[in-house]
């Protein structure tokens, strides 16, 4: 300002003006301006705002961080530290400014231990952190799930600061929400009213994100309909944490009347929302409409990105379709979309499952190739494919080519194994991989205790069962409505209906809500213990909980009342489940069949009439019966009709049709001089269960 009033007053005085720029000067602000043209206007294209930045023969501070600036957004720590040095070497000193670009970086690489290390760089040249660089590290801690750090340095630009503005409020929440911290998140949103500041719309959805992640709809929709009553117009971003909250907790229905919902005001779909309920979709295995709403975004003008690819993958992976799915990643790299790990995962695991292990490898060799080196989660899909094929051998192996490959396994690697062993029922196996988690200083969560007690309670070992939990209590992990389950599931299976009433008490008192899972555990237990009376009265508590029995909870009652010999409450049991909108799979059709057997030496009417109807209408349905199921009727059909008859006749219409053959018939004179009638197994009707808790965790 100074230079500039001499420069006025010598032109005043003397009518002398300032020395005219050299072409060298006007060369240079033809440069710097044609620079922040390029970085405006397209930041897309690095090798041209590179280009700029280099054409530019004398850049000043202004320009370097503008540049920084630009590799910041960009996440490149290592082009921006390189121009920071660069600037430095020049003799030009960096301003807070500089500084606070730097952090940038570092934050967006997710790399905060380099972060920090610039804020120990300012403080050392003696520049304070202002509440840009405050809220950039807040934000850095937020992305990788640090609520704590970024909760301390919150605290810390409090006090330096004092006065906070509204960014720096919703990085804060942003960060609890991410960790699922509510209750210290609405304590922030509190004080921010306190101190007069208003939210901005970021903070709404934060907390709208924050109670999706814990599952909450109530207290989304209040923070909805609390953003509208602030005078906030809800955005695509609004209406897309309603569309993910439906999604996750598996309500698709309510997810696509939101949707229509923002459409009727004129929002439309983005590829993120779409994303959202084509994966809605697949996670209810409805493939047909998650092809739908693809084709609508095709219509709509948008074209699928990285995204929407992978959840195509995913899709016919999950279909058994692998070629489609090896097709859609070829029109990803002929669309030049480097395919990340996540498109590579399902199919290796779909390979897996199937049983082809070439493929999957040869998929493992390709995405070596392709650039994209795989990951512990890479081996992990592939691990878990063996292990959903009971092949826990070859899992094993594939953990010996992790070590090779240089990549050491997780807790979720070894998670994976003790699940396979734990199917098995090899309680040592599943401790030992559980012991090499503690040894390699692993962090144990829920997930690993619930695979070690499905191993102990499928081998029946209850007392060891009880042991973990108690590590589980010291160890400060909560027991969840999975862990209660398994527990509940493993004392059906030897039939203590005490036991499991105790953990049902138990786990109300926890405020832990059991599901339809819970109940069918426990009305199996109480039907193994013969307790029908105890069972009904589960069925009344689950309809004032607004729980409806479902196929699984309607065949154990079924199973329960065979075993009480009472055909005919089975019967009934079966009709209350045919009017309650349920088609009977084979293993209720099972169940009715043999428990009405069982009694047809006393029949009355109403069973006999029962074992036909029952048998027209599995064949009007098109059911035939295994081998070894038509064995076992047989023997009960020699005792009530030894010349044949018309129950003869209807059971050997959903016989198998090689039933008659001469080989079939001595088997079946063998297995009824043998009198082997119990093959199956107790916990039948627990294990599907047990293994849908499985996929749900």
């Amino acid at each position: 300002g100074r230079a500039r009033a001499e420069d006025r007053a010598r032109w005043v005085d003397h009518g002398q003006g300032k020395e005219p720029p050299s072409p060298w000067h006007h060369g240079r602000d033809e440069a710097c301006r044609e620079f922040r043209r390029v970085v405006e206007s397209r930041p897309e294209d690095w090798q041209a705002v590179v280009s700029a930045f280099e054409r530019i023969p004398k850049p000043s501070r202004r320009e370097f961080g503008l540049m920084i600036v630009y590799y910041a957004k960009r996440g490149d720590k290592h082009h921006a530290r390189a121009t920071f040095e660069n600037m430095r070497a020049r003799g030009i000193e960096p301003n807070a400014f500089v500084f606070t670009s730097l952090v940038h970086a570092y934050a967006v690489a997710r790399d905060m231990r380099g972060a920090l290390s610039c804020v120990e760089e300012m403080k050392a040249e003696g520049i304070e952190l202002t509440i840009v660089t405050y809220s950039i590290l807040i934000s850095g801690f937020g992305k990788i799930n640090d609520a704590q750090s970024a909760d301390n340095l919150f605290k810390e630009a409090k006090t330096n600061l004092g006065d906070l503005n509204g960014i720096i409020y919703s990085n804060i929440i942003h960060a609890h929400c991410q960790s699922g911290n509510m209750d210290r998140a609405e304590e922030l949103v509190r004080e921010m009213e306190e101190d007069g500041i208003d939210a901005p719309i970021d903070a709404y959805h934060s907390m709208m994100h924050g109670y999706t992640i814990i599952q909450d709809e109530k207290k989304c929709l209040i923070v909805f309909e609390r953003l509208k009553e602030c005078c906030f117009t809800p955005s695509i971003i609004s209406y897309g944490c309603l569309i993910n909250l439906y999604v996750k907790i598996g309500k698709v229905a309510k997810a696509i009347a939101i949707s229509k919902e923002m459409e009727s005001y004129g929002i439309k779909h983005n590829n993120k929302t779409y994303s959202m309920l084509i994966s809605g979709f697949i996670h209810l295995h409805d493939f047909t409409n998650a092809f739908r709403i693809f084709e609508e975004m095709l219509k709509s003008g948008l074209q699928p990105d990285r995204a929407i690819y992978n959840l195509l993958i995913e899709a016919f992976c999950k279909m058994g379709n692998m070629d489609r799915a090896i097709r859609i990643l070829e029109k990803m790299q002929k669309e030049r979309m480097q395919p990340s790990n996540r498109a590579f995962r399902p199919i290796i695991e779909g390979f897996a499952v199937a049983g082809d292990m070439k493929r999957a490898l040869d998929i493992l060799d390709l995405m070596r190739r392709s650039g994209c080196a795989p990951t512990v989660m890479t081996y992990n899909a592939l691990i878990h494919g063996l292990i959903r094929k009971n092949q826990v051998e070859r899992a094993v192996s594939v953990l010996n080519k992790m070590y090779i490959a240089g990549i050491t396994p997780n807790e979720h690697t070894y998670t994976i194994i003790m699940r396979g062993y734990a199917a098995t029922g090899d309680i040592a196996k599943a401790f030992e991989y559980f012991t090499k988690i503690k040894e390699g200083g692993l962090k144990l969560d829920v997930y690993i205790y619930e695979t070690l007690l499905r191993a102990c309670c499928k081998s029946g070992r209850m007392q060891s069962a009880l042991a973990v939990t108690r590590e589980m209590s010291s160890q400060k992990i909560s027991r969840n409505t999975f862990v209660y389950n398994i527990l509940i599931d493993g004392w059906a299976r030897r039939g203590d209906v005490w036991e499991a009433a105790d953990l049902m008490k138990q786990m109300k008192e926890d405020g832990v809500p059991p599901n339809i899972h819970t109940y069918t555990s426990y009305i199996n237990a109480c039907c193994k213990a013969g307790d029908m009376q105890r069972a009904q009265t589960v069925i009344d508590e689950m309809a004032d909980v607004g729980l409806k029995p479902n196929l699984k909870t309607y065949t154990t009652l079924i199973k329960g009342w065979a075993r009480a010999s009472l055909p005919d409450r089975a019967l009934k049991c079966f009709e209350e489940m045919k009017l309650a909108g349920l088609k009977p799979d084979e293993a209720a059709y099972h169940c009715l069949v043999t428990s009405l057997l069982s009694r047809a030496t006393v029949m009355e009417g109403s069973t006999y009439t029962g074992i036909l109807s029952v048998c027209r209408e599995m064949f009007e349905n098109d059911l035939t019966v295994d081998m070894r199921t038509a064995v076992h009727w047989s023997k009960w059909l020699h005792k009530i009709e030894m010349t044949g008859g018309a129950l003869t006749e209807a059971l050997q219409r959903i016989f198998p049709p090689d039933w008659n053959s001469f080989e079939v018939l001595g088997e079946v004179s063998d297995s009824v001089s043998t009198g082997d009638s119990d093959y199956s197994s107790d916990s039948d009707f627990s294990d599907g269960d047990e293994n849908q808790d499985a996929d749900d965790n």
